[in-house]
């Protein structure tokens, strides 16, 4: 399923600007049968634009605490994803939610399984999810559904679970080149912050989801393989 950025009333009314840049569901093509972090102010989002790359209605297991005051609005998601295959899961403790996640990988009947931490987990559990991911992907290749399969760990700022495979960051920004018409727009600043096969990066993500690569900036790690 491509990932479609809806665009305000405003801005789709005008004649259509001409797409510059790498839309941003390549940047997202995450290895399968891993765990991957998604850290910042706007990490929910991240997760759907990752949750958008499924076909309609593919089933999708979401964690979160239950004490969280913010919970998801799955209606609320229709502008980038289906949100029909949506299962949630309140989580009592940090425990109960890493285990349902291990259980899910490991079962291997969803693509997806997104799990919301107030604290980044420690290296023993990130490992128990990797393991689980890569058994449930083995069941699905072994069904014959489709070999995808992706653990989230959605942690807050700017993360720090060790042992993942790869780790990003989103926050809203200004817009930059906004047309005169619509001066106002979504933008976003997508950073990768470690990923065990690729270096660091950072790209403006534009209203049409088009990713603008930027130059390193002073707080990314120039490590790749740092926890």
């Amino acid at each position: 399923m491509t990932l479609v950025f809806p665009l305000p009333h405003h801005l789709a009314d005008q004649d259509p600007l001409p797409a510059s840049g790498t839309p941003v569901e390549a940047l997202l093509r995450l290895r399968p049968g891993r765990a991957h972090e998604i850290c910042g102010p706007a990490r929910r989002l991240l997760a759907v634009w990752v949750m958008a790359q499924l076909p309609a209605g593919a089933p999708v297991i979401w964690i979160a605490p239950r004490w969280g005051v913010d919970r998801l609005y799955p209606p609320g998601l229709r502008d980038w994803a289906s949100p029909e295959g949506l299962i949630h899961v309140a989580a009592a403790r940090d425990s109960d939610a890493l285990a349902c996640s291990e259980e899910a990988l490991r079962a291997g009947a969803v693509p997806l399984v997104v799990v919301e931490l107030p604290q980044p987990p420690a290296l023993t559990p990130l490992r128990r999810l990797h393991l689980a991911a890569e058994t449930g992907l083995d069941r699905r290749r072994s069904a014959g559904r489709a070999a995808q399969l992706h653990a989230l760990v959605l942690t807050p700022d700017k993360g720090g679970t060790p042992g993942v495979e790869s780790r990003w960051h989103l926050a809203a920004c200004p817009a930059r080149e906004a047309p005169h018409y619509a001066p106002v727009q979504s933008a976003w600043h997508l950073q990768r912050l470690r990923a065990r096969m690729a270096p660091p990066a950072a790209w403006h993500i534009d209203a049409r989801g088009q990713a603008h690569p930027l130059a390193s900036e002073p707080d990314m790690p120039k490590n790749r393989a740092t926890p």
